[in-house]
């Protein structure tokens, strides 16, 4: 797969997040696909599989509307490619027992996908929570 095709491919899987986007997982994800959160939203560090992936996705759409996607830089070598992004959104329902907020967040990340086959075989995201939590009032 050249390079272009897989920053394609961490593009749409992050574009996955945002509303109203009906892309298929299952075509830019590996069955078998890994993703490693540091930290994830409950705390502390853990991996998920595709499903738990898809998990968190649906409960953010839930959570959030006008979730909006922003690649603010790409870069690729070899089966990896290393994506920074920016996630905007309005909390108007309940995220992690929180009731919504209405407050609109804005948060950045970076996720390194590795390429198998074409598809994503695993990802490793770090993520700026303080700022997410912070924005809607939810620190602990």
């Amino acid at each position: 797969m050249a390079l272009d095709d897989q920053k394609h491919t961490s593009r749409r899987s992050l574009e996955l997040w945002a509303s109203g986007n009906d892309d298929a997982p299952d075509d830019v994800f590996a069955t078998d696909y890994i993703n490693h959160q540091e930290p994830d939203a409950e705390g502390g560090v853990k991996a998920v599989d595709l499903a738990g992936w898809k998990a968190i996705v649906a409960e953010c759409h839930s959570a959030f509307s006008d979730f909006r996607v922003d690649i603010r830089t790409q870069l690729g070598e070899g089966d990896l490619v290393a994506t920074r992004w920016q996630f905007s959104a309005t909390q108007t329902g309940p995220y992690l027992g929180h009731p919504p907020s209405g407050k609109r967040a804005i948060w950045t990340g970076i996720q390194i996908d590795r390429f198998e086959n074409g598809k994503i075989a695993e990802s490793w995201v770090d993520w700026d929570k303080y700022r997410l939590f912070n924005t809607l009032g939810i620190l602990p």
